[in-house]
């Protein structure tokens, strides 16, 4: 086995299978120079700058049933709310005001939200605020519903597959959900010219370094713009409520491989990651992630927006602290810049 993956992966953008499980199962022989050149490949292309987004909860009413989620339809414990089109615009408002240039509009795929809702708030938020880029994350819809959101305004889209093994897939999901649908839609984003963004789980229930190795290189196929991973973290209303969290550790390490896999993409340092560790948001940046998304949502939807346990979503998480953020992050040598941050191809910086 070649021992110099690290540059082989840094120049290559990829390993083969074996090479991938070879470095997740001996990560500590190569975390040092792993962490070193994801740091050097993220000042490369991003200096010291984290964007900002400002993410709206807007609905955590969901007609799926996916076993992990704290809002999926099976749960009957959590007090439900979705904003309407007046209450995601005041929203986009404050966020506006406060000098954000990308919204983050996430929700559960709620059936309420009909194409002709949707457009409608995406042209008014393109009124008050022209030059933003909006990001939809709102599930699977059909290639023409995506088309007729992206013509009203919309700029990015995430749909985190979870999961690319079969088997695994629906250990986690309900037979009536469908896998090949969930990458035709991926697939159907890339083709209408979105900024795509997808992910997975870290340790999530019964996943193996296999699987993981899977999910890279379905990630390579797809070529996202943007890339969201976060640990697993159990909800006490789901059937994996007594699995063990994910690892922050294997979190961040993934992070630093996809950060060498895709030089300019959009990494966020998630919630998830702050959740489980008072320094997990740091240790996601310090491994290559350039993205973190304070809260704009009202509070009552912060504090029913439950996926997992415990989440954050005040002071570090919230807009209203951004100039906290912004200082704090200045101490640990970074930048809060509040542009859209487009994702540019690699060989573009070759040419600056």
């Amino acid at each position: 086995m070649n021992l110099d993956l690290i540059q082989k992966l840094k120049f290559e953008k990829d390993l083969s299978r074996e090479e991938f499980l070879y470095l997740l199962y001996n990560q500590n022989d190569f975390k040092e120079k792993l962490f070193k050149e994801a740091k050097e490949v993220t000042k490369k292309h991003f200096t010291n700058k984290l964007y900002v987004r400002g993410l709206l909860e807007i609905s955590n009413i969901c007609k799926n049933n996916c076993y992990y989620c704290g809002i999926r339809c099976g749960n009957k414990n959590i007090k439900r709310y979705r904003l309407n089109s007046e209450e995601i615009i005041k929203s986009i408002i404050v966020g506006n005001h406060l000098g954000f240039k990308t919204f983050v509009l996430q929700g559960g795929e709620d059936p309420y939200y009909t194409d002709e809702i949707l457009c409608e708030v995406l042209k008014e938020i393109k009124k008050i605020a022209p030059d933003a880029a909006i990001t939809l994350s709102v599930g699977e819809r059909s290639f023409d519903s995506y088309k007729n959101l992206k013509n009203a305004g919309a700029d990015r889209f995430l749909l985190r597959h979870e999961a690319v093994d079969n088997e695994l897939y629906y250990k986690l999901h309900p037979k009536e959900m469908s896998l090949e649908n969930r990458k035709k839609c991926l697939f159907n984003l890339k083709k209408l010219g979105y900024q795509t963004g997808s992910g997975f789980m870290v340790g999530a229930p019964y996943q193996s370094y296999e699987n993981i190795v899977e999910d890279l290189k379905f990630l390579k196929d797809l070529n996202p713009e943007m890339i969201g991973i976060g640990p697993f973290i159990s909800q006490h209303d789901t059937d994996f409520q007594s699995f063990e969290n994910g690892s922050v550790e294997l979190t961040v390490f993934l992070i630093a491989i996809l950060r060498l896999m895709f030089p300019s993409a959009n990494l966020p340092s998630t919630t998830s990651l702050a959740t489980l560790s008072e320094n997990g948001r740091i240790m996601g940046i310090n491994a290559g992630a350039n993205v973190f998304m304070p809260n704009i949502s009202p509070e009552f939807a912060k504090e029913n927006y439950n996926l997992y346990d415990n989440k954050l979503y005040s002071k570090m998480e919230s807009a209203k602290n951004l100039n906290n953020l912004k200082t704090s992050f200045k101490n640990l040598g970074y930048e809060i810049v509040m542009e859209r941050g487009d994702f540019v191809p690699e060989n573009h910086y070759e040419e600056i």
